[in-house]
This record gives structure tokens, C-alpha cells and sequence, in this order.
């Protein structure tokens, strides 16, 4: 297979997006991405990935990262992968190493249950990836979006498909946001301890589905899909619930 060149030439004209052959994209190592961008003249390239689409109950969260420098994080050896195939000890553990990384700039974002019930699922995932890289204290100018385009964003974008599991920037941010998720669904759980959201984390199980029978919704459970308006009961919980994750400088 030949060898992947990005490098482009001096006069050549900038590509509004990056045209990756399929049968190379598989190939191609984590930082390769960033690197061509970078040397395209982006100088500020962010991963960008949302977590919680699927789920009955909780918020979508989405984050943005950017990754300063690319070769430094790659020497610290973080085990940054694919959200979904590190296991919870793991995401933890490589969250904190993350966060506290000054190589890293990120921005969190969410968008609870009762607005994706408002505008509609796709409208509220787009809304969340646009709200993440918006959040970033420092103005990207290349996003690398996992699976999607984003709407009315201003600035030039490529969609990646599996881009969690070929982009640096894009694992990083979606392990970001998984973690941030889990985190608020566990602490969810206090709120509504019936309902298990600290193990399905508002995922449709059994567990979940026996005390939708039971108990009917909470607030935090998503009225607009089909399975809650089916299994809910007509004695509803209608407990107050905050949404939102938690506050700081970097979660909008």
C-alpha cells in the first residue's frame, strides 16, 4: 500500500476539506490528521465528539479539544483510545490525565433531556457539537467532527467517520464527554435512585424498562422517544430535577 502524503505544495490552493481515500483510511496513525492540517497553515485544529444520543433519560454531552502539542501528548503514553473500548477504570484514569494536560485546551457541553425534547434529536445533537467547539476559550480554526457536519459553523470543518477511533483530538474529546456523562448520570442517581441510572446510565435495559413500568418518567427521561411515551405509566414522577451538568469555566 502506498504511503499516505498529505504535504502539500507551496502554490497549491487550500482544500476546503481534507480528501482521505478509503482504502488509506484505516491506515492512517492518530496524529496524521492534525499533522496535515498543520501543515496545510490551520494552526489551531480541534476534535470534536458527542456522547448520549442513544439514551432514554439524561443529557447529550458533547466536547471539543485541541491538542497543542500532538508528538508531547503522544510520548506521555496516556492509552488515549476510543471512548467505547476502554472500560470505566480506564476512561477515568486517562480523564484526569486529560484535563489537567497543558497540551490540551477543552470545552464541554451539554443539552438536557427537556431541549432535545424541544427541538428534536438531530437538532439537539447538532446544537451541542456546535455549543462545544463555540466553548473553546481559544478560536479554532480546523474542526475534525466524529460522524457529522456541523451545522452553521464558522469555520471549515471535515466529518470522520469512526473519528474516535483515527484522530487523537476527536478520542480525546469523546473520552471527555463520556466521562462527564457517566458522571452526572451516577450523580442522577441519587436524585432518582429507583431507576439505576448509575449502572445504564439511561441506556434501555431491562433494569430500566421495569421501573419505567413501576414508576412511569422523571424529569430527566426524553419524552419525545417512542419507547417512554410507550412504557410509561400514568402515574408519572414529576420530581423537580436541575439540568445541566455542573459549572465551570469550561462546560457551557
Amino acid at each position: 500500500m502506498k504511503k499516505l502524503n498529505l504535504q502539500m505544495k507551496k502554490k497549491r490552493k487550500l482544500p476546503k476539506r481534507i480528501k482521505m481515500k478509503k482504502n488509506l483510511n484505516k491506515k492512517i496513525e492518530f496524529e496524521e490528521y492534525e499533522k496535515a492540517l498543520h501543515d496545510m497553515g490551520f494552526s489551531c485544529v480541534c476534535g470534536v465528539d458527542e456522547v448520549g444520543r442513544g439514551p432514554w433519560a439524561g443529557p447529550i454531552v458533547a466536547a471539543a479539544t485541541i491538542i497543542s502539542q500532538i508528538s508531547n501528548l503522544k510520548s506521555q503514553n496516556l492509552g488515549i483510545a476510543d471512548s467505547k473500548k476502554l472500560n470505566e477504570q480506564q476512561r477515568e484514569i486517562i480523564f484526569e490525565e486529560l484535563i489537567k494536560n497543558k497540551d490540551i485546551i477543552y470545552s464541554i457541553a451539554s443539552i438536557s433531556s427537556a431541549e432535545i425534547d424541544e427541538i428534536g434529536l438531530g437538532n439537539a445533537n447538532q446544537l451541542v457539537l456546535k455549543r462545544a467547539v463555540e466553548g473553546l476559550v481559544k478560536k479554532s480554526d480546523y474542526a475534525l467532527v466524529d460522524g457529522f457536519l456541523i451545522k452553521d459553523l464558522n469555520i471549515k470543518q471535515e466529518r470522520v467517520i469512526k473519528g474516535d477511533q483515527k484522530v487523537l483530538s476527536i478520542a480525546a474529546a469523546s473520552i471527555i464527554a463520556k466521562v462527564t456523562r457517566d458522571r452526572y448520570m451516577i450523580e442522577l442517581s441519587k436524585k432518582y435512585p429507583e431507576y439505576g441510572f448509575e449502572n445504564h446510565k439511561g441506556y434501555g435495559t431491562v433494569k430500566h424498562v421495569e421501573a419505567l413500568k413501576k414508576l412511569g418518567v422523571c424529569p430527566e427521561h426524553r419524552k419525545l422517544f417512542k419507547p417512554i411515551s410507550t412504557l410509561s405509566s400514568p402515574s408519572t414522577v414529576v420530581l423537580n430535577s436541575k439540568s445541566g451538568i455542573h459549572n465551570n469555566k469550561n462546560i457551557y
